[in-house]
């Protein structure tokens, strides 16, 4: 299917507005799995031409995607991973989980961002970062695409590794989300070490709603939102 390409309009507007020139672009992948943790890239591209084929990594084949990765990692002026784990989901929501796999990325990047461009309509991340919000940013904005694919491709290579001992989960092929296979280990077997224990699955399983962890309150987390930048692109 034809798409249009990413380009660099949101960072060289950042630019513009705000005078920075470190830009990183931010992606999670895992929000919607059952299993395994929610990991998030943090990718910082400069404004050289990107990959040919670039794009979400959604639209990209898994062969595709497997060599877009190898290729952007050598590519990018500087990458690094964050993940919260589904103990961590269990505990403090979804939100809060995000945020912590989104910080834990940026700060492992060897140097610091200006401004951050967050995939979505919603800034999970928060102050003190100084956070752009680009709904389908992984389609539009270079350095997104680039997290979006890293962080898939990371993601799925871990989920497999993860469910070598859990074969009936077939976590290669489904990456811990709801599949028919999934669904049908999980009433035979139950959670795994790897499940998210908050989740609404759980009510539909009656042998194993035992397991289900209630968290106290909407999220563990209150974000701080002061630092995202109120510009339209």
């Amino acid at each position: 299917m034809p798409y249009e390409a990413p380009t660099h309009t949101v960072e060289r507007s950042l630019r513009a507005t705000t005078g920075a020139k470190i830009i990183a672009g931010v992606d999670e992948v895992g929000r919607g799995a059952w299993a395994g943790p929610v990991t998030v890239c943090a990718a910082i591209t400069g404004l050289r031409r990107p990959p040919e084929g670039l794009t979400d990594s959604k639209l990209i084949s898994p062969k595709r995607r497997d060599e877009m990765a190898l290729l952007l990692e050598r590519w990018v002026t500087a990458h690094a991973l964050g993940h919260a784990s589904p103990e961590e989901i269990d505990e403090l929501g979804m939100t809060a989980a995000l945020r912590l796999a989104a910080v834990r990325a940026l700060n492992a990047l060897p140097v610091r961002p200006e401004v951050v461009i967050l995939d979505g309509k919603h800034d999970y991340l928060g102050g003190p970062w100084r956070v752009r919000t680009v709904i389908k940013g992984d389609q539009s904005c270079v350095s997104v695409a680039a997290a979006s694919v890293i962080a898939k491709v990371r993601r799925d290579k871990m989920m497999a590794e993860l469910g070598a001992d859990h074969a009936d989960f077939a976590f290669a092929a489904n990456a811990g989300y709801p599949s028919p296979v999934h669904r049908a280990a999980l009433e035979e077997w139950g959670p795994t070490p790897y499940h998210r224990l908050s989740w609404a699955y759980l009510d539909a399983l009656p042998r194993w709603r035992h397991l289900k962890k209630v968290r106290l309150g909407a999220e563990a987390w209150e974000l701080e939102i002061g630092g995202q930048l109120g510009f339209d692109f």
